[in-house]
Formats: structure tokens, C-alpha cells, sequence
């Protein structure tokens, strides 16, 4: 799947960029059935990313009662302690934090590793367990119930999905080096080395990779190593939950929020506050609900196996379409994946009532905030479009009407390419004057992680002092609008100071009746997300004593 990456971006909103080119257009107020699926798969994401951290950590820390009971008060109380921490350090970004967890993680792996590689050395017959034989054999044997069992099979292959989102967190290469030099032979000694552990004493099977570790004080420092590596592990998840929150912002999928950048070097190192601190919520809320890891684990894994089968079928759109492959071999490869896929899912269904409810709920609630956010946008530009005039009728206007000229320069943002902004149309019936330089910017989002300082603006004079201006900017950038301008003003001949310009700002109040299109349900929904979203001045980084807003009511 890390082959399917955009720029060296990854996870299922790249994934849908890849895919969304050559996918044909959605009409408006309508979402096509590549980007729906996309997004659900998106959505059940974050409720993976609530679950991990809290079952990570409470596993671990559950450890203590291995050694004495006397820790079982304490073990909530830890747990939240050690997701606090988690989360307020994640500010401080990816790069900082690896260097901290990086060692942290190679002494996990190498621990793991020899523990499983000393018990596989006493009872060499496990290595019988690599044969599929034995699994075949296990399902038919027992039927429904092996089905089952798959429920729980799953939570060795989660945090793949995690891997394919963090790509541009961390790039391919270290990703792949890791996982085949070190991780996945550490994994299968220690997966190993458990089961044969349990042949010899059958009676740690409750806790079988405690099991590995010799009881006495040596089990002290394993709990406090695993906890460490739980944490990071879910460290992964939350990275991930912040790449796909960006591009997903960046490709009209969700409502503006504050991102920051924690890199200089790698674009793609993220961090969202808001999400940071509501999952960080969130999943404090499950410790305290739940208060053990095995009421958690019912709710796990529905989201996981979730996330995997809609990526699979994105990926096929991507291969078959954006990649030019044959039909047979791209069912091939979505048939291989799917394979594995929904068996997962549906084994993970059978615990949708015992708690395999809470990410589909999680899922489904950021799936119709996006979608509707999505829908929403495209409505409100119709709209705005439908209100906008041709520039030659607006040039032909200003000059019959012989407009009074303001020296200086302004800038009117329009999310539509073409036309003369509603904004701009209004200012000058009302007030009958015009700047001397009008420049109509449009700020588009290309299907790209990154776009070059040398592609980044379209120049297009249109008469009588107005220019149009086209700033490209690829999903995981910041656009930083007066930065980018400022010299491509001055490459063309447009005098005005930086600090002069004037940018004038269209603003919308929704009003919900039910001549709109959209709903009575879906239109207060988006009024509330648009009211509550990160306003274009702030988004677009632009002076906010320069910005003058020109209202305008619309009933979507």
C-alpha cells in the first residue's frame, strides 16, 4: 500500500487525491461514492485513534498486577497520568518527540525479541506454528467459534493502517527498514515465544506476554518498558490522526482549524490542538468508563479492519484508473487484500454490541461533519457563483459609470476562479468608487502534497486596472497568502506597499429555510461549523487591521 503515495504523503485522504483526478466530477451538493468511502474510512480512523491510547496504555499498565495486587487501586489513576502526559508532550512535534522514542523503542523490540527467541529455544515445536496448516485445520475444527476468535486475531496486525497514514510523518524508507530489520522479526520471536511459554505453563494464557518474564523483581521494569512502548505505539495513531485531520482541511473535507507545522524539514510533521486535546479527552473518558483493557478490547478492532477494507477498494479506484492497470490485475490485488480484509470485519461485527459500537459511533459522527462540510462548500460556492458577474460587464460598468479611482491596491479573495466576487460587486453599488489596482485572488488547492515556489502563481491581466491571480498550494501547505503575493505583485508592474494593501473579504450568513436545497438538518449543521471554523483571515495568514468584510445573506 506505501507504494500508493502522493508525493511522499500517505494515508487514505492521499489516497483519495490520487484517486479523485481522474474520478468523474460530483455535481453540486453531491459527494461521489470514491470520496464518501474515502471519508468513512477517514472517520473510523479517529475512532481507532480514541481506543488506541487508552487500551495501549491500560494493557501495559495492568501489567502491575502480575507482580501484587496491591497496585489494582492505582492502575486507572496511572493510566490517565501517563495519557496526559502523552498528549501534552505532543506539541512539541513528531521529530522532537522520535528522538526521545526512538531508543526507547529499539530496547522494546530487542527485548521482546530475546525473550521470545529464549522460551522458542526451550520448546522448539512452536515453530511448528508458522505452518498455515495448523490454522486451516483450527477453523475447521471449530467452525463458528474460529470465526470468532479472528475478533481478537486482529489486534496483532493494527497500527498498518497507522504506518500507511504516518508516511509523511516519518517517509517510506525509515518505515520499511524498521519494520523488516527489526520490528516484524521481533514480533513473530515474541508471538513465538509466547505460545511456547504457554506450553510449558498453560496457566499464563490470561496474560501471555507476562508470561515471557520470570517472576520475581524483574517484572518491574517490564511493565515500565511496556507502558513506554504503548505509549509511543499510540503516539503512531495520534501523528496519524493529525496528517489525515490536514489534508483532509486542505482538500475541502473538513472545517478550517488551527495546524502547526513542528518541522522546518519535513512539511508533513503536524499538530492540531484541537484534536490533540479532544482525543486526549476522549480517551481519559474510556479509562474511567471501562476501567480495563479487556472491556476495551471488544470495542477494538471494528474500526481497524474498518479502515484497512476501505483503503483496499480506494486503492483499486487508484490502480485501476490513476495507475492505468488492467481490470484483472486490479481485482486481483483488491481481491488478495479484501481477502483478509473482511473476513476482519465481519469477525469484529459479531462484538459490535459489546462495545464494537463506540468507533462506529466515533466514525459516524466525523463522517457526517465531513461529508456535510463537503456538500456544504460546494453549495455555497453555486451560490456565490450564481451572485457574481462577468468581468467584461463589470469592467464595462466601471467605465460607463466613470467610477471614482482610490490610489492604492486591493485584493478581493473569491473561492471562484472566474467572474467578478459578489463581494467587490456590492462594495462598488454601494460606495461607487474602485482601487486603482484590483487584484481578484483565487487560492487553489492542488491534489499534491507540495507545490514549488516557481509554480505558485497564475498572472492574468483583465483591463482597467484589475489583474486575476491564481496562488497554488499543495494540500500539506500552509498558504500564507501576503507572503506569496507581495512578490508576484511586484514582478508584475503592481506598485502598493505590503503593509497598504487592502484585501476585501466576502462573508456569508447562512439562513435556513425551506426554499434552501441542502436541508433543514444538514444546512444549521454546516452554518454551525462555518460560524465556528478558523476565519479566511487567520486561515490565509493575512493582517487583520487590512481586511475590510463585505456581508452578504444565502439560503443554501
Amino acid at each position: 500500500m506505501m507504494r500508493a503515495d502522493n508525493k511522499g504523503e500517505g494515508g487514505i485522504m492521499a489516497l483519495l487525491a490520487l484517486a479523485l483526478p481522474k474520478a468523474s466530477p460530483a455535481r453540486v451538493g453531491r459527494v461521489g461514492w470514491v470520496a464518501t468511502i474515502a471519508v468513512l474510512g477517514a472517520a473510523l480512523l479517529y475512532g481507532d485513534g480514541i481506543i488506541t491510547p487508552a487500551i495501549s496504555v491500560l494493557s501495559a499498565v495492568e501489567g502491575l498486577q502480575v507482580a501484587t495486587g496491591a497496585f489494582r487501586p492505582y492502575i486507572v489513576p496511572l493510566t490517565v497520568a501517563i495519557l496526559v502526559a502523552l498528549f501534552f508532550f505532543q506539541r512539541r512535534g513528531t521529530g522532537r518527540i522520535g528522538k526521545l522514542f526512538g531508543p526507547v523503542m529499539v530496547t522494546w523490540f530487542v527485548t521482546i525479541g530475546a525473550l521470545g527467541l529464549y522460551h522458542v529455544a526451550r520448546q522448539p515445536a512452536i515453530l511448528g506454528a508458522l505452518s498455515p496448516y495448523h490454522g486451516v485445520r483450527f477453523f475447521l475444527d471449530n467452525g463458528v467459534s474460529g470465526f470468532r476468535v479472528l475478533g481478537g486475531v486482529v489486534l496483532a496486525v493494527t497500527g498498518g493502517e497507522a504506518l500507511y497514514a504516518d508516511m509523511g510523518q516519518f517517509g517510506r524508507r525509515p518505515i520499511r527498514r524498521a519494520w523488516l530489520g527489526l520490528i516484524y522479526p521481533a514480533l513473530l520471536l515474541c508471538y513465538l515465544g509466547q505460545g511456547a511459554a504457554l506450553l510449558t505453563d498453560p496457566s499464563g494464557a490470561e496474560r501471555p506476554f507476562y508470561a515471557l518474564i520470570p517472576r520475581g523483581p524483574c517484572i518491574y521494569p517490564a511493565v515500565v518498558l511496556a507502558s513506554a512502548a504503548t505509549v509511543i505505539a499510540s503516539q503512531a495513531l495520534i501523528s496519524g490522526v493529525f496528517s489525515i485531520t490536514h489534508q483532509a482541511i486542505r482538500l475541502g473535507y473538513f472545517p478550517e482549524v488551527a495546524v502547526r507545522h513542528t518541522s522546518g524539514q519535513a512539511e508533513g510533521q503536524t499538530y492540531v490542538p484541537l484534536l490533540n486535546w479532544s482525543l486526549a479527552l476522549a480517551c481519559i473518558g474510556l479509562v474511567v468508563v471501562f476501567r480495563q483493557s479487556s472491556g476495551l478490547a471488544a470495542a477494538y478492532g471494528l474500526a481497524v479492519s474498518g479502515t484497512m477494507a476501505i483503503t483496499s477498494i480506494v486503492y483499486y479506484k487508484v490502480v485501476r484508473h490513476a495507475w492505468n492497470w488492467s481490470r484483472s490485475r486490479s481485482l486481483c490485488v483488491l481481491l488478495l487484500f479484501l481477502s483478509f480484509d473482511i473476513p476482519f470485519v465481519l469477525a469484529n461485527g459479531l462484538k459490535f454490541f459489546d462495545g464494537g459500537y463506540l468507533p462506529c459511533l466515533v466514525g459516524a459522527a466525523f463522517a457526517w461533519v465531513m461529508l456535510t462540510w463537503r456538500i456544504g462548500r460546494s453549495y455555497l460556492a453555486d451560490a456565490v457563483g450564481k451572485e457574481s458577474i462577468p468581468v467584461a460587464t463589470f469592467i464595462d460598468h466601471l467605465v460607463s459609470k466613470n467610477r471614482t479611482r482610490l490610489p492604492g491596491t486591493a485584493v478581493v479573495l473569491s473561492d471562484n476562479p472566474t467572474g467578478v466576487p459578489p463581494a467587490l460587486v456590492r462594495l462598488v453599488q454601494r460606495f461607487h468608487v474602485v482601487h486603482q489596482h484590483v487584484v481578484l485572488l483565487t487560492v487553489v488547492t492542488e491534489h499534491v502534497p507540495f507545490v514549488p515556489n516557481s509554480g505558485r502563481a497564475t498572472v492574468e491581466p483583465l483591463g482597467a486596472g484589475l489583474v486575476r491571480v491564481l496562488l497554488h498550494y499543495g494540500f500539506m501547505q500552509v498558504p500564507r497568502v501576503p507572503a506569496s503575493l507581495g512578490p508576484t505583485l511586484a514582478k508584475h508592474g503592481i506598485a502598493g506597499e505590503p503593509g497598504q494593501i487592502v484585501y476585501i473579504i466576502g462573508r456569508e450568513t447562512l439562513v435556513a429555510t425551506r426554499q434552501g436545497h441542502m436541508g433543514r438538518l444538514t444546512e444549521p449543521l454546516f452554518a454551525f461549523l462555518a460560524r465556528n471554523a478558523r476565519s479566511t483571515t487567520v486561515h490565509f495568514s493575512i493582517p487583520v487591521e487590512q481586511v475590510v468584510e463585505v456581508g452578504i445573506q444565502l439560503d443554501l
